[in-house]
């Protein structure tokens, strides 16, 4: 597992613990201690999954992420996105169940890797990852990449769906190609509920919007803000930060706003208590049509992750975890 979380520190540019802002560098503002309210959002199944909610990739595993969660469901957060490669599903669960915090009321997203996708591989995979966080339901489980039997995998996951064991299931970074994307949507019973990719202002994904809107499943952003790639460009930027000082909000606010306008789902990722009471103080402002027009004009479809689909199969389809 270590040797997987150095692969993807180096890869995504992130360390193995996050002392600073793990999707960006913000600049510091205060931020109110009351519970701030998320709105939901509708999945294709009917469930309602909060639209906001942190991240924690790159979130070592231990007193790290578990303080992390805690502090973010105090802030108000009700949205835990984990997976079994980040290698802090343990540390998630326990932050959940110390919270005191009713189960029901917290949304948990987990990942399958590669190695455990496949018919009779991936309902025990489930069975680990429901130990390993002390859940007895997982909301949302994702295929983290694109890669190995996942059609096999997908066929699994709906079994789970079946058994109770998960409520919702998604896929993530399937957007390589379209032929990726269809090799999986057309020929499943239970149809995605969300795909997780790359979205940011500089990258918004239009085409993946428009695919994603006409199957009913939810975009999810990671990177929201860019991640440690791009080394804080987005939270520079002077348009960005002109609509931030015209609402009193920092720069990261401003963009975590967007995606909640524009209908998409946000986890922003961070260890550090002010950010993460930075990140959820957004929903006492609104932008104008006109500022979410100008952030819509920075789109140039610029990435941060750049790997394409055979370095994908390359180095994430040959790394087995056995944890």
């Amino acid at each position: 597992m270590k040797n997987l979380l150095v692969m993807i520190a180096a890869l995504f540019g992130c360390g193995l613990t996050a002392s600073a802002h793990t999707d960006g560098i913000s600049s510091s503002a205060s931020a109110k201690d009351s519970v701030n309210v998320v709105p939901g959002m509708t999945l294709n199944n009917g469930l309602t999954m909060p639209q906001f909610g942190i991240g924690t990739f790159c979130l070592a595993e231990g007193e790290v992420s578990k303080n992390a969660v805690l502090t973010a469901l105090k802030k108000g957060y009700r949205h835990i996105d984990t997976a079994h490669a980040y290698g802090n599903e343990r540390s998630v669960g326990a932050a959940v169940r110390e919270s005191g915090i009713p189960r029901e009321e917290i949304w948990i997203t987990s990942k399958l890797w590669p190695n455990e996708y496949g018919e009779g591989k991936t309902l025990p995979a489930i069975d680990k990852m429901l130990n390993r966080l002390g859940l007895e339901y997982i909301d949302l489980v994702y295929l983290h990449q694109p890669v190995g039997d996942y059609v096999g995998a997908w066929r699994e996951l709906e079994k789970a769906v079946a058994a109770g064991k998960v409520r919702a299931i998604g896929i993530s970074n399937f957007d390589f190609s379209d032929e990726l994307f269809n090799s999986l949507v057309d020929h499943v019973q239970i149809k995605p509920a969300a795909m997780q990719i790359e979205c940011h202002p500089y990258a918004q994904r239009r085409h993946w919007q428009k695919r994603l809107k006409e199957n009913n499943i939810v975009l999810e952003s990671w990177f929201p803000l860019g991640g440690r790639d791009s080394h804080g460009e987005i939270l520079r930027d002077s348009v960005i930060n002109r609509i931030a000082e015209a609402h009193g909000k920092t720069a990261a606010q401003v963009v975590i706003r967007w995606h909640i306008q524009e209908g998409f789902a946000v986890i922003p990722g961070t260890d550090n208590p002010d950010y993460i009471a930075e990140n959820i103080a957004v929903f006492d402002f609104e932008l104008s049509d006109e500022e979410m027009e100008a952030v819509r004009a920075l789109d140039a479809e610029r990435r941060y992750f750049t790997m394409t689909y055979e370095q994908i199969c390359e180095r994430f389809g040959n790394y087995e975890l056995n944890d």
